[in-house]
């Protein structure tokens, strides 16, 4: 404990009792828990957490963390509201940007909402997989702060580029926000300094996209047939099916085996030891796609860049294939059983590795951490595209091909 913190009574006369040490609450006791909290909830999820895990992280008492929020549910209201606010201010222009062009605007603009997402990336974490678990009136709330974010990077996209139509500006300002915000999806560490760099370089790659013209019409991926008797498989997606719609927490054993047409609950355990069981095999299939796509890459394919392009369009197809899955594998990972977690932890790490080695050999100037943030930046952009605009032409797997690319190499692939 400081010495700011703390007093002593005054000093004791000869047969008094020692000195009394009297404690005193930090002045910034909720800022303390706001970032605890935070942390919290970014790692277990907002049903993993429980008001007594957050007093015992602080070292305080359940009854002094009630003192200053009166339920779980107002710690996490006050907190997304709050990096929501750091959001929108962020990207307010001073007076004095009447003066520059749209390209310092638009530069202006994105290293202060890098740097407020930096400054906040743990609760920017409960933002992009957490926020549905608000009350309506507060996703409301937050959803208007998010739209005045990604007004304002529209704005100076329509300055810097008027030729571009109005969905053209939404998949552009959406994967700049998508490219900032994905240091919030994993803990690889870099100098506040080199991330704004780092990142406003792809933002401002994908803000001079040459776009492809938009599809006619939406994509709709074909689906497969599952047969009555592979129950296992049918099990499968309608698991992952309900945990998009609801979450994993919201969701029953009983309502997963109705789904697959099953009469009881008692029958998904003939297949899997429960609802985590599941999760954690989707996840398998979901990881297991991804990391057995770069051997037969990177064999047919004359260079490093020509397998990662081959790689990025697997990797497209299948999130477009696959859509709720991709989200819930983002959303839910925490609910999967630790040793689980670890293999599945192992198997992305391997993967974003042997991506970031194939982009280092076509970007030498990159360090092994700078590729890394790229391939999460990238890696997000299609999911996020994804669940703005599901299959709609104008976001179609050509376009978020060439805006994977352009966050990875900083230009169209050359193959």
């Amino acid at each position: 404990m400081s010495v700011d913190n703390r007093r002593t009574a005054r000093k004791a006369v000869t047969g008094e009792a020692a000195p009394r040490e009297i404690r005193r609450r930090p002045k910034n006791r909720r800022a303390q828990i706001a970032a605890a909290s935070a942390a919290a909830f970014g790692s277990l999820g907002y049903h993993g957490v429980s008001m007594e895990d957050i007093a015992s992280g602080l070292g305080i008492s359940s009854a002094a963390l009630y003192r200053h929020y009166p339920s779980k549910y107002s710690l996490f209201r006050e907190e997304l509201m709050r990096v929501g606010r750091a959001m929108t201010e962020s990207v307010e222009l001073p007076e004095q940007a009447a003066q520059w062009s749209p390209e310092q605007r638009l530069r202006h603009v994105l290293d202060a909402l890098i740097g407020a997402t930096i400054e906040n990336r743990s609760s920017v974490t409960l933002v992009r997989w957490e926020a549905r678990y608000l009350e309506q009136p507060d996703q409301e709330i937050l959803a208007e702060q998010q739209l005045t974010v990604l007004g304002a990077l529209g704005v100076q996209l329509s300055e810097l580029r008027p030729e571009l139509t109005e969905n053209d500006r939404r998949v552009l300002r959406a994967a700049m926000l998508s490219v900032i915000t994905s240091i919030a999806d994993h803990h690889a560490t870099l100098p506040a300094k080199s991330l704004v760099r780092l990142l406003g370089a792809a933002c401002r790659s994908i803000a001079e996209a040459p776009l492809p013209p938009a599809e006619k019409t939406a994509e709709t991926p074909a689906a497969v047939e599952i047969p009555d008797s592979f129950k296992h498989e049918l099990l499968l997606r309608k698991a992952v099916e309900l945990f998009h719609d609801r979450g994993y927490p919201n969701v029953s054993v009983e309502e997963i085996a109705t789904a697959a047409g099953l009469s009881a609950a008692s029958a998904v355990y003939r297949f899997y030891r429960g609802k985590s069981d599941l999760l954690a095999a989707a996840f398998r299939r979901a990881a297991e796609r991804v990391s057995g796509a770069i051997g037969p890459a990177v064999a047919a394919a004359p260079g490093p860049e020509a397998a990662l392009t081959t790689l990025i369009t697997h990797y497209v197809e299948g999130s477009f294939a696959e859509r709720a899955l991709t989200f819930v594998y983002y959303t839910e990972f925490q609910h999967v059983p630790q040793e689980e977690r670890t293999v599945l932890r192992n198997i992305q790490r391997l993967s974003v590795e042997e991506w970031a080695r194939l982009l280092r050999e076509v970007r030498p100037e990159l360090s092994p951490a700078e590729a890394r943030f790229l391939i999460h930046a990238a890696f997000a952009v299609v999911v996020d595209l994804g669940r703005a605009f599901d299959s709609e032409p104008f976001a179609a797997q050509t376009r978020v091909c060439l805006l994977m690319q352009l966050v990875l190499f900083g230009r169209p692939a050359r193959v």
